[in-house]
């Protein structure tokens, strides 16, 4: 006797979906070119696998019994995972890759992002997405440890890394704000040093698993550390420290008067950001990653990407 497991080819299946649809044994005899006692005998060996009772035969039209419409809606599920997997098959085997890492740092825009996730599966693409949240040189080494394919919003020098590419995101302008209730709300402008170092600083973790990189952060001053750029924010908010922000982020607090910026003694500061792709073991771009790259290459996507901030 057949086991259970070996009945259920997609083969058997579709046979048992023509059953049901035409409704008798003999008109799904002649559908699938074969004498009605050989189609009756693979029912019949499906059913003693099973141990169940498929079709109802009392009558003259082939009835699934409710153990039958149960395989069948299964059944109707498993062909077409079936063909979703031949299909995704066919589409790696012209170029598309199975999976593809995008290593986002934290001021990129997350509507951009999403924006283009949305305009990527339009495509009907076989490869699967996974976005992974950068900081600092987290973010690149992501990428040069083969956990990205892509990383985003990359702030730090990559050094000589082989095969590693990039290409400039924009500058982003970072600006000191703080929440109005702060006590550097009302101090002296320009802010020195000495008077920034008596109060907190609200500081982003780097993302890297033995991360240094730190920004703006003075010896010796209390720092409260999260670990995301959001958090930093709420934090701001509320007046816990202050810190700075990338313009394009600040700026709808700005706008409703939530955060104000203040003038420090410190030379402003302005970032290059890069995204990059490549490194080792890194292979010639598939089709994903190709489109990715050929969307960065356009000034709208990455002034957006940089720009495009709202409020949560």
């Amino acid at each position: 006797m057949q086991k259970a497991r070996d009945s259920l080819t997609p083969d058997h299946l579709s046979m048992l979906q023509v059953i049901a649809e035409l409704g008798s044994f003999a008109a799904a005899a002649r559908h699938l070119g074969l004498v009605p006692s050989a189609l009756t005998y693979r029912v019949r060996q499906i059913e003693e696998a099973l141990d169940v009772l498929l079709f109802d035969r009392s009558a003259r039209q082939a009835r699934p019994t409710e153990a039958g419409a149960e395989l069948l809606r299964e059944g109707a599920r498993l062909l077409s995972d079936v063909a979703a997997v031949a299909h995704r098959v066919r589409r790696v085997g012209i170029g598309w890759e199975p999976q593809l890492t995008i290593s986002v740092d934290g001021v990129i825009s997350p509507t951009t992002m999403m924006e283009l996730v949305e305009a990527f599966y339009a495509q009907s693409p076989p490869t699967r997405l996974k976005l992974h949240d950068g900081i600092l040189s987290g973010t690149l080494e992501a990428l040069t440890s083969g956990r990205a394919d892509l990383a985003l919003g990359v702030a730090v020098n990559p050094g000589t890394v082989a095969g590693l590419q990039q290409e400039l995101l924009g500058d982003m302008l970072f600006q000191f704000v703080v929440a109005p209730h702060h006590p550097l709300a009302k101090a002296e402008e320009p802010i020195s040093d000495a008077v920034m170092r008596a109060h907190r600083l609200v500081a982003v973790a780097d993302s890297a698993e033995k991360g240094s990189v730190t920004m703006g952060i003075l010896g010796g001053q209390d720092v409260l550390t999260v670990d995301s750029m959001q958090a930093k924010i709420h934090a701001q908010l509320r007046g816990l420290g202050g810190g700075f922000l990338p313009e394009s982020m600040a700026r709808p607090y700005l706008e409703d008067g939530r955060l104000v910026v203040r003038a420090v003694a410190r030379p402003a500061r302005t970032v290059q950001l890069h995204y990059a792709w490549g490194g080792p073991g890194h292979s010639a771009p598939g089709r994903a990653l190709q489109w990715w790259l050929e969307q960065l290459r356009k000034p709208a996507t990455r002034r957006a990407l940089m720009e495009n901030h709202q409020h949560p």
